[in-house]
């Protein structure tokens, strides 16, 4: 079922459905996420059956606003609130130590959890409505492509999910940046709106990068974010132009995808692009990153994940 965009979503039937631990989708600045009540384990399972997702993955807790998150951390470090001051609500996950009444199977038996809270109107009149956390990952399966309208959403779940909210495209169009903050110096672990430097200008420090490595948090393996068609990155659109030629002559169907410079512009669409390609049933695509500054640092990040051996 979906409470389309432009009727009002019917906020009291998903918190009826949540509690009842049942899974609502709904849009976030970011992606849509495939919520359940982080403080139900069964509900909780039930989005890694649905995702086909391994147990063990860490999820994200989604919170109404910074006054919820004491209940979800054991201790918050100082750098964690100057952070969720300076950016909440908006596209940051702050890992933080966990509390006693987060379940296991949220944080994959990690002494940690990642919280955040989303900037979409939707999310925000849900999250407050149903005054709880909201464990929610990406609403599709697991390892594929994220969803940024609930007409994917829809494609990848369908009939799994109890309802979804239709709060139309997602503004920014990837996953949020995550911080670890229960290291000396911060730690991102991955890339998103909120970008490096804003993060250490905003904490006082210097925040590192520690992107690669031990799955930490969600998004940090090395291939994620992947259509069925296969992505091979170069340099520039001579080269983009050279390789889908070859690719042609081996007889396999090819596009290129090359928007230009523009990292934001490229973020909010690129999903959106990946998913195309499959439509089209593209064997190959080339694509052109972006600069690696702003939102581009996050886009490329995708990009590499998606071409990575699977």
């Amino acid at each position: 079922m979906t409470a389309a965009a432009g009727e009002a979503p019917d906020i009291d039937e998903a918190v009826e459905r949540l509690r009842a631990g049942g899974l609502v989708a709904f849009p976030t600045e970011t992606v849509y996420g495939l919520g359940a009540d982080a403080r139900q384990a069964a509900a909780v399972e039930r989005i890694f059956a649905v995702k086909r997702r391994p147990l063990g993955h860490p999820l994200i807790v989604h919170l109404p606003d910074a006054a919820a998150l004491d209940g979800w951390a054991a201790h918050v470090p100082g750098t964690a609130r100057r952070l969720a001051e300076a950016h909440w609500p908006g596209p940051l996950t702050l890992l933080v130590e966990r509390s006693g009444r987060v379940p296991d199977i949220v944080t994959g038996g990690r002494p940690t959890v990642g919280v955040r809270v989303p900037a979409h109107p939707l999310a925000q009149r849900l999250l407050r409505a149903f005054d709880g956390g909201l464990a929610a990952p990406s609403a599709n399966r697991f390892g594929k492509v994220s969803p940024t309208t609930a007409a994917h959403v829809r494609a990848d779940l369908g009939a799994d999910v109890d309802l979804i909210l239709d709060g139309g495209p997602c503004a920014i169009g990837v996953e949020s940046t995550i911080v670890d903050c229960t290291s000396d110096p911060p730690t991102l672990l991955r890339h998103g709106a909120v970008t490096i430097e804003e993060l250490s200008a905003t904490a006082g420090v210097a925040v590192i990068e520690g992107t690669a490595g031990p799955s930490r948090a969600p998004g940090m393996l090395e291939s994620h974010y992947a259509p069925a068609a296969a992505v091979e990155l170069v340099s520039d659109g001579v080269a983009a132009a050279a390789r889908a030629a070859v690719v042609r002559a081996e007889g396999r169907s090819v596009d290129v995808l090359d928007p230009g410079p523009d990292g934001a512009a490229y973020a909010r669409h690129l999903y959106e692009w990946l998913r195309e390609a499959d439509a089209r049933g593209l064997e190959v695509l080339v694509v052109v990153p972006p600069p690696d500054t702003g939102l581009g640092a996050a886009v490329n990040e995708r990009l590499r994940k998606a071409a990575a051996p699977r």
